[in-house]
């Protein structure tokens, strides 16, 4: 598959992330599914790190969710394989083998139990992973385990991704440097039931597992929870976190603890950064759009809307075309299912009021609002007016871009 151009909504600059102490990795070429290119990434934990999770909960999920799910019991992790070209999903036995095996060399490889290794694959579904691919693989990249630049990690998990995806926060707990740094791909079957397709973050801060979950399960339903590219949820959706705890501080036992707030704050902006970056290149987007519903029945309620509005085509080609057309809008109000009066509606976008009270507004300027439809980053709001529930959902265009790309994945 050729090399698609980089998305008009990537960043122009990428952060250059800290070490986090008790960290390392090396990243390498397997020919897993393409020549000559890095697709194998090995991150490596000093003993004692703990990990946290959240998992698809498609009902495919492939091998590798399979054996995240069975290991994140034991709380603890030394290695994370990704390999990026095959998901190792809907494999069969096939795939539970390779999952079983790929883990047993990374064992091998930095010396800890395979129930202490964390995989995760993306790319192509239906065809088996051969584990050969790592056997030398790994072997060889633990012996060359650096603590930066994470650009590398970032770019070894990537498959239909235009640019890597990096973030970060450093931020003092008691007067002491705690840093936490995010990596993340994806770019289309991008509709979340409870991550991206896949996102690594690394602290060194000392907490434990259950406040680790606690939070990182909470900052995931604003973050990666809250997005949506094409309604399609990934077989192979998996966040993990990895807390080493050489931070020199006293560790954070309860989710009580002032400290856990101050945090989780940290791990939610580096959660929401990498969310939006993958929005940004969502697969053939122009526009990042951001999805505002308030005055529904409920928080669930509003959520609903939000994301029929976000996951509607019409609304979607609309915006592609940069065309005001806010009665798609009002359809995928009326086809969510949820409590909405006609009369009590009003629609924005951006800060244009285009309809109110179940018309168009009689304020509507069409020439403002086309000329706002041009812009990359958009806005629409619904409200209500039926009580206290908001939700917001962030999305991106459909274009003709999306069906190139789609068209052709397997080619």
């Amino acid at each position: 598959m050729a090399a698609h151009p980089v998305s008009p909504l990537a960043p122009i600059s990428y952060p250059d992330l800290p070490e986090v102490a008790g960290v390392r990795f090396a990243t390498a070429e397997a020919g897993i599914k393409y020549k000559n290119r890095t697709d194998v990434l090995l991150a490596v934990f000093e003993p004692g790190t703990v990990v946290a999770g959240v998992l698809t909960r498609s009902k495919c999920p492939s091998a590798a969710v399979d054996w995240c799910r069975q290991s994140l019991q034991g709380g603890q992790a030394r290695a994370l394989v990704v390999n990026s070209g095959n998901a190792n999903a809907f494999t069969g036995q096939k795939g539970r083998d390779s999952v079983g095996k790929t883990a047993d060399y990374a064992a091998a490889a930095v010396d800890c139990n395979p129930d202490e290794v964390f995989l995760a694959s993306t790319g192509v579904i239906g065809e088996p992973l051969d584990p050969q691919k790592f056997e030398g693989v790994l072997a060889g990249m633990a012996g060359r385990l650096v603590a930066t630049p994470y650009m590398d990690a970032a770019r070894a998990i990537m498959t239909t991704d235009t640019f890597p995806k990096l973030s970060g926060a450093t931020i003092e707990i008691d007067g002491v440097t705690v840093t936490i740094n995010g990596i993340a791909k994806g770019s289309g079957m991008i509709a979340p039931d409870m991550a991206t397709m896949l996102s690594f973050v690394f602290t060194d801060a000392p907490i434990s597992h259950g406040v680790l979950q606690a939070l990182l399960t909470e900052q995931n339903r604003t973050s990666f929870n809250a997005i949506t590219v094409d309604s399609d949820t990934s077989t192979s959706d998996t966040l993990l976190a990895f807390a080493t705890g050489l931070a020199d501080m006293p560790a954070i036992n309860t989710i009580e603890d002032p400290r856990a707030a101050v945090f989780g704050a940290a791990l939610g902006d580096v959660l929401s950064e990498l969310a939006l970056l993958t929005v940004k290149d969502g697969e053939g987007a122009t526009k990042l759009v951001t999805v505002h519903v308030e005055g529904a029945v409920s928080d669930e309620s509003a959520d609903v809307i939000a994301r029929s509005i976000a996951n509607s085509p019409l609304v979607k080609t609309a915006i592609a075309g940069e065309d005001a057309n806010w009665g798609r809008i009002v359809m995928a109000v009326g086809k969510a299912g949820e409590p909405a009066e006609r009369d009590k509606l009003s629609i924005r976008f951006g800060d244009l009021l285009v309809a109110s009270d179940g018309e168009r507004s009689p304020n509507y300027d069409e020439a403002a609002t086309s000329a706002y439809m041009k812009g990359q980053d958009l806005e629409v709001g619904v409200d209500l007016q039926l009580g206290s529930g908001r939700a917001t959902i962030y999305t991106c265009d459909l274009t003709h871009g999306y069906i190139d790309i789609n068209g052709s994945y397997r080619s």
